[in-house]
């Protein structure tokens, strides 16, 4: 049998450097979507466009919960991705509102758009119903975990 080219404390140390890669990129992962993948620091908000172009939310007063958004920013039938938060707010029905992550159960991508009865994640096309967060469509697996949320008035807060 022919010795191996390779010297042996080189070839431990880089078996050494592939564990430690490894090791980074997975604890990254894990960081990544502790919580949920779900941020509850205020910051801009998005309409049923595509992430990030949106309006922003109401500030929020010293002497309450952070307003994620208003009533009328949250379409009958639609929904608004709050990027920051990474929450997505849906208005199934007239007067009905649900809260869901908006990061997808399949991969951890943020959702993009809301249309059609669905929330749509951009990366894969997995899409979510707007009122129950279930998968229509995969390759999700999983339903988008809900958000509690209360409706004040004409703004919606975090619960």
């Amino acid at each position: 049998m022919a010795e191996s080219s390779v010297p042996s404390s080189r070839r431990r140390t880089l078996l050494a450097g592939a564990g430690a890669a490894c090791a980074a990129t997975l604890a990254g992962c894990a960081r990544y979507n502790s919580n949920n993948g779900i941020n509850a620091a205020p910051s801009a908000a998005s309409s049923s466009a595509p992430a990030g172009s949106g309006t922003g939310a109401a500030p929020a007063s010293s002497a309450g919960p952070a307003v994620l958004t208003t009533t009328s920013q949250v379409p009958v039938g639609g929904g608004e991705i709050l990027t920051g938060q990474k929450i997505v707010v849906t208005q199934p029905q007239a007067g009905t509102f649900k809260a869901f992550s908006a990061v997808c159960t399949h991969q951890g991508c943020i959702v993009g758009t809301v249309s059609g009865g669905t929330i749509n994640c951009p990366c894969h096309g997995s899409k979510f119903a707007i009122a129950t967060g279930a998968v229509v469509n995969g390759p999700a697996a999983r339903p988008l975990p809900p958000v509690s949320i209360e409706v004040q008035g004409t703004s919606i807060v975090q619960a």
